[in-house]
C-alpha cells in the first residue's frame, strides 16, 4: 500500500506553507494552513454601504443590495498569505474590511511584480461572479487583512430564485463591461497617438 500522501489535485496550486514536524506527525496537522471562514459580523448597513461602492452593484436598489449583502462571509489572512493564485478558478469576490491586499504576477526570471496594493474599502475578484475564466493574477495579503467575501455559488442561487434581481444585475454588468471596454479603447488610442511622437 502506498503511504505517500496524494499530490494536490489539478487547480489546487495555492502556495500555502505546510506545518513542519516529525515524519510520524498526524497527516491532518500537516495539511496546508487555510484561513477560517466565519459568518459575517459586520452590521448589515455597513455591508450595504460597501456593496453600493462596487461598480457591478451601484445601480441596484437597496432591497437587492441587502439580499446580496446577506450572502457575505468573512475570511481572515495573515501577512503574505495567498488569497488566490494566478490560473486558479475564480469562485469569489472580495471586499477589504481591514488591512491591505497585493495583486501581483510572477515574471519568469524576475520573481513577483506587484500590480497594485489595495487598501480598506476597495474590492477585487469581482469578475469571478460573472465569468468562468481563471484568475489573471495572484492576490496576497500585503498585511494582515479581513475580507468580506461573496461566493459565486451563493450569488447564482440567489439569481436563480429572484429573476427581477437577476435582470437588473445583468444590465448593471453590461453597463460596467461597456464602460471598461470604452476606457480600454481610450487608453489604446492615447498610446497609439503618443507613440507617433
Amino acid at each position: 500500500m502506498n503511504e505517500n500522501p496524494p499530490e494536490n489535485p489539478p487547480g489546487d496550486d495555492l502556495d500555502f506553507r505546510e506545518h513542519e514536524g516529525p515524519a510520524e506527525a498526524d497527516p491532518v496537522a500537516a495539511a496546508p494552513v487555510r484561513p477560517p471562514v466565519v459568518g459575517t459580523s459586520i452590521p448589515p448597513e455597513q455591508a450595504l454601504e460597501l456593496l453600493s461602492r462596487i461598480n457591478l452593484f451601484e445601480g441596484l436598489q437597496p432591497s437587492y443590495l441587502r439580499r446580496i449583502a446577506s450572502l457575505g462571509l468573512e475570511e481572515s489572512y495573515a501577512a503574505n498569505d495567498v488569497i488566490f493564485a494566478e490560473g486558479a478558478q475564480g469562485d469569489k469576490m472580495y471586499l477589504i474590511l481591514d488591512g491591505a491586499v497585493r495583486i501581483s504576477r510572477t515574471v519568469p526570471g524576475m520573481g513577483e511584480e506587484a500590480l497594485a496594493v489595495l487598501k480598506t474599502g476597495t474590492y477585487f475578484g469581482e469578475m469571478a461572479l460573472i465569468d468562468d475564466f481563471p484568475r489573471s493574477a495572484d492576490a496576497r495579503a500585503h498585511e494582515a487583512c479581513r475580507l468580506f467575501v461573496i461566493r459565486k455559488e451563493d450569488m447564482e442561487d440567489l439569481l436563480f430564485v429572484d429573476r427581477d434581481l437577476a435582470y437588473d444585475l445583468l444590465w448593471t454588468f453590461v453597463r460596467t463591461l461597456s464602460a471598461r471596454l470604452r476606457s480600454t479603447n481610450d487608453k489604446m488610442t492615447f498610446l497609439a497617438v503618443t507613440n507617433r511622437f
